[in-house]
């Protein structure tokens, strides 16, 4: 793989509490994954992302982080992060780490050392607390709110009022201090020296917020991956940031990169994150937003592709991720939902650029809706006053077999953190393999065959995408089955029927021919 390995590499997230329980406990783990880099060589990605594992009271999967430079025990130790460094490097796999930036741990050291400090003082500064509105200071200092629902603000014990976009355990950082910019520098060569490939960055549009902490004027202001413009995202300061960090990981061979995760309000937006001298990679969350409409999705993709274009940027897709519904859900569910995943995935993984998979698509799960409410993890739930069922049923455990009381994520015996459906036994691993009908089967296929070369549109009528990469034709049917001119067939998301000189493709299937 060489220097610029990232601009068409397929990068698997795993959601690392439910990839794989090396020891019982119903939680994933660092040598469940290790277990499993076999698995993701022979499935033909190039890199996996592991999701936050660092010590962590746990009160957001791990996305509050109390200390940066660890491993929790929940997790496995620095060892055993060493350990499947190795292994992936020696399979051929790069090992990129979620870093979060934008917040910590209520239980990080220095946010206690904060709330013991008095107002102004350095302890204090290191994240955003201001003096409240109304006579007594008893009304927060502006209207945002949390992502997780309620008031963006908690009071302190003296009366002053913290900022977290996210839950409350969760406070803000505050990147004007310079103390925060140095201590994830630092954090950075600490994981670089340890071996990892690159970081994805979370909330990377979120550091920076507007002068003066503006309110926005009105309620209902941000969900998870809502794209409106608001003064505590996308702010241009974040780019000085990014700039910082690319004279990092540039200094370390062979090529480190890091992937912004930036809710943004357009794609030439994202594509400021990737201008030459600041990140690799920006997720493409309007391609993940586009419904199952030709004229949307080739609405996206040129706009991506011309967002990209003069930054030099590889374009990126991603159809599910640990945040959404997953796919097969979002496209109808059922049979329906099944089909269309099995086109989406010939589609996104044809189209030039870099590709994201979230575990477990792959074999066609899809979102648990009927998750049982005592279970529920997701602060969201909670923050919502029980309106909100946030994200767990997409972080349900993945089956690897169709036995055993945890199906394979775990020795037979134990219970998963969340329970798995029963059906879910025929969407295991060991229940696929081999089988040339299923999506696994499928996925691999298409990992082995994916087309290259230049990207050229060919005009097919409304509801057909069209278009060449080099000798290889992509085809997607959205609409009533089409005829096209018969040729070989590298990979079809479904039966294609050949009449003669011509192939008949069935409504929400997609193929790739040799020219």
């Amino acid at each position: 793989m060489d220097q610029r390995w990232w601009r068409n590499a397929v990068i698997y997230q795993v959601y690392v509490r439910s990839f794989a329980d090396s020891d019982g406990d119903g939680v994933g783990d660092l040598p469940g994954i290790r277990s499993r880099l076999p698995y993701l060589a022979g499935l033909g990605v190039d890199a996996l992302w592991i999701t936050p594992c660092y010590p962590s009271p746990m009160n957001d999967g791990g996305y509050d982080v109390a200390d940066y430079r660890d491993i929790d025990p929940l997790f496995g130790t620095l060892d055993d992060a060493r350990a499947l460094l190795d292994d992936a490097h020696r399979l051929g796999l790069k090992v990129i780490l979620d870093i979060v930036p934008n917040h910590t741990s209520s239980a990080h050291r220095w946010f206690p050392e904060a709330l013991a400090a008095a107002p102004g003082t350095p302890e204090r500064n290191r994240y955003i607390f201001r003096p409240g509105r109304g006579a007594h200071g008893e009304l927060p200092p502006n209207d945002w709110e949390s992502i997780f629902g309620g008031a963006a603000w908690t009071r302190a014990a003296d009366g002053e009022w913290y900022l977290h976009i996210f839950d409350s355990s969760q406070p803000d950082l505050n990147w004007e201090n310079e103390e925060v910019r140095e201590e994830f520098r630092e954090i950075l060569r600490f994981w670089l020296d340890l071996g990892v490939d690159g970081f994805r960055v979370d909330v990377a549009h979120g550091m920076v917020k507007a002068d003066g902490l503006p309110d926005v004027g009105v309620t209902g202001q941000r969900a998870l991956l809502d794209t409106r413009p608001l003064p505590y995202f996308d702010q241009d300061g974040v780019h000085e940031i990014y700039r910082e960090w690319r004279k990092i990981l540039d200094s370390y061979s062979p090529a480190r990169i890091a992937v912004a995760e930036a809710w943004t309000s357009s794609a030439e937006r994202t594509a400021r994150y990737l201008r030459p001298d600041e990140l690799h990679q920006a997720f493409n969350f309007h391609y993940l937003q586009a419904g199952w409409d030709a004229a949307e999705l080739r609405a996206v993709i040129d706009d991506t592709l011309a967002a990209v274009a003069p930054v030099d940027a590889p374009a990126t897709w991603v159809l599910s991720n640990h945040d959404v519904h997953r796919h097969v859900t979002r496209y109808g569910g059922g049979e329906v939902g099944l089909r269309r995943a099995r086109a989406a995935i010939l589609l996104m993984l044809a189209l030039p650029g870099s590709v994201y998979l979230y575990q477990g698509e792959e074999l066609g799960l899809p979102e648990v809706l009927d998750l049982p409410d005592e279970v529920l993890q997701d602060p969201m739930w909670e923050r919502s006053g029980h309106t909100d069922r946030g994200r767990d049923g997409c972080r349900v455990p993945l089956p690897w077999s169709v036995e055993g009381t945890a199906l394979g994520f775990g020795p037979d015996g134990s219970r998963p953190w969340l329970p798995q459906p029963a059906d879910w036994a025929a969407l295991s691993v060991a229940a696929q393999e081999g089988d040339p009908r299923s999506m696994l089967e499928l996925y691999r296929s298409a990992l082995r065959a994916r087309p290259a070369g230049d990207f050229t549109w060919v005009d097919a009528g409304p509801d057909l995408l069209v278009f060449d990469r080099d000798a290889v034709r992509c085809t997607v049917n959205l609409g009533a089955p089409a005829r096209v001119r018969a040729s070989e067939v590298l990979v079809a998301s479904g039966p294609c029927e050949v009449e003669g000189d011509h192939m008949l493709i069935p409504t929400d299937t997609a193929v790739w021919q040799v020219l």
